[in-house]
């Protein structure tokens, strides 16, 4: 009897760990977002950690464009790039570079000089709904690839990288 005892004391632990564990990756996954920054060096700097909530407390833009990737035109909505940059007082001017981060690791530079007023951003939204994991979301750099001829090149649409997590600047 006492074994039976030992044997369901120790699974109720191992429950309770692994509830604890899912816990704490529940909060740690609350960050729709990580910002690190490195120096030239390659040391990490500064991390941010945004929540979905906290992007969208920025102010708001939007465009409509088609992409290669998506059938019409689409209306996107989120925050610029220059001005997510500008919360965190980092520059867009210079030699710096973006490396952003997919989900499934798939990662792609931008070059810092991207950041700017009409350029890229990080949609939330698509056609007026919050974008899913399956729907290229919930995070997705996107170009307004109608507005200039410039955006519409193979560099810059490797640059709009879907299901984004995080973006490391490197100065």
């Amino acid at each position: 009897m006492k074994t039976l005892y030992k044997r369901l004391a120790a699974l109720l632990f191992a429950f309770g760990v692994s509830m604890s564990c899912g816990a704490a990756s529940a909060v740690a996954s609350e960050a729709a977002l990580t910002v690190t920054e490195k120096g030239g060096d390659g040391q990490i700097t500064a991390q941010h950690h945004f929540t979905m909530e906290d992007l969208q407390q920025m102010p708001r833009v939007g465009f409509d464009t088609a992409t290669i990737w998506t059938s019409g035109v689409q209306q996107f909505a989120g925050v610029s790039l220059v001005h997510l940059l500008a919360t965190l007082e980092l520059p867009t001017d210079g030699d710096g570079v973006l490396t952003a981060r997919a989900i499934n690791d798939y990662s792609v530079e931008i070059p810092l000089a991207d950041a700017v007023e009409g350029g890229p951003i990080v949609a939330y939204e698509r056609n007026g709904a919050v974008m899913s994991l399956r729907d290229k979301g919930p995070l997705w750099i996107v170009y307004p690839f109608d507005s200039d001829p410039a955006y519409q090149t193979e560099a810059i649409y490797s640059r709009s990288i879907w299901q984004l997590e995080e973006i490391t600047v490197t100065k």
